[in-house]
């Protein structure tokens, strides 16, 4: 049968066009120290993707851009960072399409208490889902100190958290997102349900066998094109893991919506693993089907 076309897609990575991407990754910029990263790329991981979506011109909407996508191609709903201070879009779709769209909020560590805040802060204005964060670029690996304040407030919360995993694209150390880190985490926090982002490669093998182990832990496919999907997470769905897979795209920092679903068809999952794959299992990680 493969792709079903009657499921009310979750996308757990979507964002808005931009007309000065640049602004987008600014955070990002103290870390950089190559030239090329930072006096040519528009996004810092721009050497990985070919055929970037374009950025918008200027009165255009974004929110009706990412609206107009997302119909296109069956996604009913899109999991979106309202906590940026760079941009209002995010927020002003939550308020005006709060069917469409699920807020989170990314933090960074380093900021303390005023992270834990900010979550509490987002879950009451907003309603967010989930919290999501960047080892790499907040340069602070994952079982540091500094996290476990995030981690009990998404426990007390009910917040999955949401954390790249594996060599990140932007030029920036690995170290703090190494796979393993995530052992001691789930081991201390049996009750955060967390979520590897970004591929977790070349650890997916690792990431699988974590999987196995620890009923809290999950993988979403974002940022990877479908036909770069890794073989041992397809294998892992197709298996013991049919639960524990979650689509995320990367719609408009990497790739199209048009690229991603115009591949996702050959991707090689069993009938009975697509509707978790792009609907159930989202909606049960982020507390949609209760």
């Amino acid at each position: 049968m493969g792709m079903p076309t009657d499921v009310a897609i979750i996308d757990t990575m979507i964002g808005f066009p931009s007309a000065n991407r640049e602004e987008v990754y600014k955070f990002l910029a103290p870390s950089l120290r190559d030239a090329e990263s930072k006096e040519q790329f528009k996004m810092p991981a721009e050497y990985m993707f070919k055929d970037i979506p374009a950025d918008i011109e200027e009165g255009i909407d974004p929110v009706a851009v990412t609206l107009d996508n997302m119909n296109r191609y069956g996604i009913a709903q899109g999991m979106i960072n309202v906590g940026t201070t760079v941009r209002e879009e995010p927020r002003r779709a939550i308020r005006e399409h709060p069917d469409r769209f699920l807020g989170c909020v990314d933090v960074d560590p380093r900021t303390g208490m005023e992270a834990v805040r900010k979550i509490r802060q987002f879950h009451d204005e907003f309603g967010i889902v989930a919290v999501t964060s960047f080892p790499s670029g907040c340069s602070t690996p994952i079982d540091a100190a500094a996290y476990y304040p995030i981690y009990a407030t998404c426990v007390e919360l009910d917040l999955p958290i949401f954390l790249n995993v594996g060599v990140p694209g932007p030029r920036v150390p690995m170290a703090p997102q190494k796979v393993e880190l995530l052992d001691e985490v789930c081991w201390f926090f049996p009750e955060l349900k967390i979520v590897m982002r970004h591929g977790a490669e070349p650890w997916t093998e690792l990431a699988v066998k974590l999987m196995l182990k620890w009923p809290n832990l999950y993988y979403s496919t974002s940022a990877f094109a479908p036909k770069y999907y890794p073989e041992d997470i397809i294998r892992f769905a197709n298996s013991r893991g049919s639960e524990k897979v979650i689509y995320g795209g990367y719609f408009p920092a990497g790739l199209t919506l048009e690229r991603i679903m115009g591949e996702m068809a050959n991707v090689g999952f069993k009938d009975e693993v697509w509707p978790k794959f792009l609907r159930g299992n989202a909606a049960r990680v982020l507390g949609l089907d209760s």
